[in-house]
């Protein structure tokens, strides 16, 4: 298994060997592509899942520094906090494996916190929004999830 993510088409492709299996609409970073740390950019170039989090995580549950919170997402919490970043449901950690492009020093993907992970269900898909993750609705997170393993190789390109 391999996911290959286009920032232009806004989409995310899951390939067993060199079939693709699922395509999914997603949002990329608001802000466009990029590396560099506080940049809130969605970094380019191979990558690889490096942590699966939320395993046995409701549906709309959200995360705060890859800890659930025990909330639910729904738009009165967002209302309480309105300038949290929401992180739902799953989250799949990636970490850069090109050393000095999104590895190592202040372009390192692992640690900005660049994730694939769930978002509210009023945000709309294949359109940029995010502060640099790649978001997917609750229900193809949850499915990619489980198609997935620690290790599956990430590539994200411009194309």
């Amino acid at each position: 298994m391999h996911i290959k993510i286009s920032i232009s088409k806004q989409q995310l492709i899951l390939f067993d060997e060199e079939d693709s299996i699922k395509q999914y609409s997603i949002s990329t970073a608001k802000n466009g592509s990029g590396e560099r740390k506080n940049s809130e950019c969605t970094p380019r170039g191979e990558h690889i899942i490096a942590e699966k989090i939320g395993q046995a995580a409701k549906e709309n549950s959200v995360f705060v520094g890859r800890i659930e919170t025990n909330e639910l997402y729904n738009p009165k919490l967002r209302d309480f906090h309105p300038g949290r970043d929401w992180i739902l449901t799953r989250i799949l950690w990636l970490s850069g494996t090109e050393e000095g492009k999104n590895k190592g020093g202040d372009v390192d993907s692992h640690d900005r916190y660049i994730y694939i992970h769930g978002s509210p269900e009023d945000i709309e898909m294949g359109y940029p929004g995010s502060r640099g993750c790649i978001r997917m609705r609750n229900s193809d997170v949850i499915e990619l999830f489980n198609l997935v393993n620690v290790g599956t190789r990430v590539t994200i390109s411009e194309s």
